[in-house]
């Protein structure tokens, strides 16, 4: 089985895709789409979801792990990212995929065993759990690749 995780936003969307074999969780690829700032909010989106069809074209995941979006003070940037998402939800639906949606804490549970765990406590963990040549530094890749897991560990697969 092929999982995409996918940390959704307009600036940067990081994505990891993983391979669920005989019990054994193997990282494919990961990386990010990052938006030029300077662009006009519905070139970015349209960057995002011409991106995503190449990925998932290229990739063929099987199922989709997205991260929910969550209250945030600045609405600015709440907004910004559920455009991003809502392009994201679209070309993943387009592709046929089963889509699975976690809250950050709904992913912190799942890999570390505690909801309230930092962003490096979760990459540790993910990096214990999975086989990988080379583990990403962008902490939005990182956090894609963690909601891969996430489904993995949240299912019966």
């Amino acid at each position: 089985m092929r999982i995409i995780g996918i940390d959704p936003g307009t600036a940067i969307v990081g994505y990891g895709i993983i391979d669920f074999l005989n019990g054994e969780c193997i990282l494919v690829a990961s990386g990010s789409v990052q938006t030029n700032k300077n662009l006009a909010d519905s070139a970015r989106l349209l960057e995002i979801q011409n991106d995503f069809d190449i990925i998932l074209n290229k990739y063929k995941p099987d199922i989709a792990s997205v991260e929910k979006l969550f209250f945030c003070k600045n609405q600015k940037t709440v907004i910004s990212v559920a455009q991003g998402r809502g392009v994201i939800l679209a070309a993943l639906a387009k592709f046929g995929l089963k889509i699975f949606e976690y809250t950050p804490m709904q992913i912190k549970l799942a890999i570390t065993g505690y909801g309230k765990a930092t962003k490096n406590d979760v990459a540790e963990m993910v990096k214990k759990q999975i086989k990988y040549k080379s583990f990403p530094k962008l902490d939005d890749t990182a956090d894609a690749i963690a909601m891969a897991v996430c489904y993995i560990k949240t299912n019966e697969v």
